[in-house]
């Protein structure tokens, strides 16, 4: 698939003009420049079975910090296309050759794009922009998608056809407090600075997907801002990439839940942990700076381990050091096995004979005077496993017995670390 990035100075439209492309909110948009700060990676159609992978990249400065030069510079080298972005409404700056100063050496094919074309200036002036040198010139206003469908067509003209869609590869979103690791880990699991790694906590913030093979298998890695509690948040670009980062749980299979093993389980991974299984998703737990621990850490984390096990359900659990690469590789074999038992379908006749099982083991509660009887179950989805149940009357979302035929299905299936979910249906 042909690889177009969206390259320009900051605050010029990139990520607005990337969203409109990519057709749905994937990147931060905010008048704070240098909001973007990694890659954001995205697909999109620019004609009948046509389709490129299209990169959104932080501003290019000459005093940006964090590295985030070399990560333009880095998207600039893997790009089949450049998209230089400037603004319309403030005419040609030095910043704007500056940065194609810069790009010029790499020789890729360039093609300008004026942007902000709902302002009269931009309208009037941007020959102005012909002074670069590049001869593919587009006027659009990535806000309001003036001139969007033009440039897409240019695109596919210019551009070789996409190869078919692959199948769909699992979404595995990286998930943890803020400075415990995640962009590190990705970094380590990709084997290429993927994504800015920095001590400052809340460095990436921005959900970044990566699409890796490891094993003849294609995973979907989506590497996210580190959710912290509301009052914690500071800006509101912060607030902007904590909401996104608990979006990324929603179209994802499974978390990995990255935890900080100095810090041992905290209230925060606590809590992400619970967003995720409400959300009803897999999870497996990765204790990233294993290598940094000392007995009584070690005692410490394993103390609170006990309650985030009892909250995941046991999840499958990976003792890892992104700084060192120790433990990174044995990170799949827990992926696989939790993404499988996502996905599980069972049998009826099977399903059936579990839960009777289960009834004769331990016979139900007696509601309201009356004793609950179960007459049927069956599988009804799976991504999580779903079952529906007849009895003669409905069982209460938090009663104990409901807690025991869950934990029962888990654990005679294989489902650990993947919540099960119960539907129980009054039958007539």
């Amino acid at each position: 698939m042909p690889t177009v990035s969206i390259i320009g100075r900051p605050n010029v439209g990139k990520s607005t003009l990337f969203n409109r492309l990519v057709g749905r909110r994937r990147a931060i948009v905010h008048d704070l420049p240098g909001v973007t700060r990694d890659r954001i990676v995205g697909e999109a159609d620019v004609g009948i079975d046509h389709r490129l992978q299209l990169v959104d990249t932080g501003g290019l400065a000459p005093d940006a910090a964090l590295g985030l030069n070399e990560q333009v510079l880095l998207a600039v080298e893997e790009s089949d296309l450049l998209l230089l972005v400037v603004d319309g409404k403030e005419g040609l700056t030095s910043a704007d050759r500056a940065v194609w100063e810069q790009l010029r050496r790499y020789d890729k094919p360039t093609q300008l794009v004026v942007n902000k074309a709902d302002t009269r200036h931009a309208r009037e002036g941007y020959g102005e922009f012909y002074a670069l040198g590049i001869p593919t010139v587009h006027l659009v206003s990535a806000e309001h998608g003036a001139g969007v469908e033009d440039l897409r067509e240019a695109l596919s003209r210019a551009l070789p056809e996409s190869l078919p869609r692959r199948a769909e590869a699992p979404a595995v979103a990286i998930v943890g407090r803020p400075n415990v690791g995640k962009s590190s880990l990705l970094n380590r699991i990709v084997g290429e600075p993927r994504v800015l790694v920095s001590p400052e906590p809340g460095t990436t913030r921005d959900p970044i997907d990566t699409l890796i093979r490891r094993h003849g298998k294609d995973y979907l890695l989506i590497d996210t801002a580190g959710i912290r509690r509301r009052s914690r948040v500071s800006g509101t670009p912060e607030e902007l990439a904590v909401m996104m980062a608990r979006r990324q749980l929603e179209r994802a299979d499974v978390a990995l839940l990255v935890l900080d093993a100095a810090a041992g389980v905290t209230t925060g991974d606590l809590s992400i942990a619970g967003t995720a299984w409400e959300l009803g998703r897999g999870v497996v737990v990765a204790v990233n700076k294993w290598d940094l621990l000392d007995d009584d850490r070690r005692q410490h984390l394993e103390r609170g381990w006990e309650r985030l096990e009892q909250l995941l359900a046991a999840p499958r659990r990976v003792n890892v050091s992104a700084a060192t690469g120790r433990g990174v590789g044995r990170i799949f074999g827990p992926l696989d096995e939790t993404l499988a038992a996502f996905r599980r379908q069972f049998g009826t006749g099977e399903v059936n004979r579990l839960f009777e099982q289960a009834v004769t083991e331990h016979q139900p509660p007696s509601l309201q005077g009356r004793p609950w009887k179960l007459f049927y179950a069956t599988q009804v989805a799976t991504g999580p496993p779903t079952f529906m149940l007849f009895a003669n009357r409905p069982l209460p979302r938090h009663h104990a017995y409901r807690r025991y035929l869950e934990n029962r299905l888990r654990q005679t299936l294989g489902l650990e670390g993947v919540p099960v979910r119960l539907v129980v249906r009054k039958r007539q």
